[in-house]
């Protein structure tokens, strides 16, 4: 990822400096990047996949059983 870098012009004050950055920052979409990666969700692993279908099984198979006794 490349730095962003914002030189002071002479006529510019630092509060106009830092939005000149934050509209850099914006355009950029390094901010997005950052963001995404923060939040992205890691994937499963083989065991928590065969728990997960071995649960959705055994989830079936009680509905079912509730479903023929008629308490569904």
């Amino acid at each position: 990822m490349a730095g962003l870098k914002v030189e002071k012009k002479e006529h510019e004050n630092s509060k106009q400096l830092v939005n000149s950055f934050l509209r850099r920052l914006k355009r950029s979409a390094i901010l997005k990047q950052a963001k995404e990666s923060m939040y992205r969700e890691r994937p499963l692993s083989r065991k928590l996949k065969i728990r997960a279908a071995l649960r959705r099984e055994e989830l079936k198979r009680y509905y079912k059983k509730l479903e023929k006794l008629g308490k569904i």
